[in-house]
């Protein structure tokens, strides 16, 4: 079988309340049927290869995909120095938010389901953003998260959620578990033995792409795709 044509990006612009934008990448396959939004961790960009590998991989089972900068070039810069932006998990909610809504009034993307994708401290943001919009917010994934940064967020959250993390990752685990608690909405928890944070080691990136493929597919309604990896 050959292998599926790579989905074309389109950069886009999401407009603050303010006069300042952020920046993105919107993929959408023909026949999306579903929407994920990705919230990167802190010190990382929607240049992340790790999230973008995984946005590719479940392009080609169907699901469009944005990958946007949660902060401003500005705050980016600011950032680098103070870390003031990166764990205001509030400020990354709102951002995520922001990104729902302008999906929501774009005609491509209005009809689609959406769905979080967070990584490390975006974890805590998607889950955060999820739990202030549990109409429209149908599934959420964390890799490697920070689930715990949502604090009373974790039991308001109606979406399903599934928290992957490395089996070696032991400090990332422990906090997963204690959150994994809280949540009262349909959840799951899932080791990946032999990786670490990062998921660096052969197969394990494709072991995350894969889980969170599933999930996706089962609570946004999409098919699941064949085995192509």
């Amino acid at each position: 079988m050959p292998a599926s044509q790579p989905v074309q990006t389109e950069s886009i612009l999401i407009p603050l309340d303010s006069e300042a934008a952020l920046q993105g990448d919107l993929g959408i396959p023909p026949g999306a049927r579903g929407m994920v939004i990705f919230a990167h961790g802190s010190g990382s960009s929607r240049h992340s290869p790790r999230n973008r590998y995984i946005a590719q991989e479940l392009q080609q089972a169907g699901l469009a995909t944005l990958l946007f900068d949660l902060l401003t070039a500005e705050e980016e810069q600011l950032d680098d120095y103070t870390r003031q932006y990166r764990f205001d998990i509030g400020l990354l909610a709102e951002r995520l938010v922001a990104s729902s809504d302008w999906l929501a009034l774009n005609p491509l993307t209005r009809p689609l389901e959406q769905a979080y994708f967070g990584a490390s401290t975006g974890a805590a943001a998607a889950l955060v953003a999820a739990a202030q919009q549990p109409a429209r917010v149908r599934a959420v994934v964390s890799r490697g998260g920070r689930p715990d940064l949502a604090g009373d967020a974790l039991e308001k959250v109606r979406a399903p959620t599934l928290l992957i993390v490395g089996g070696w990752d032991v400090e990332v685990l422990r906090l997963n578990q204690q959150a994994f608690e809280r949540l009262t909405c349909t959840k799951k928890l899932v080791v990946v033995p032999g990786a670490t944070h990062l998921f660096e080691e052969p197969g394990k990136l494709e072991e995350v792409a894969r889980l969170a493929r599933d999930w996706f597919a089962q609570h946004l309604g999409v098919a699941k795709g064949a085995d192509h990896a």
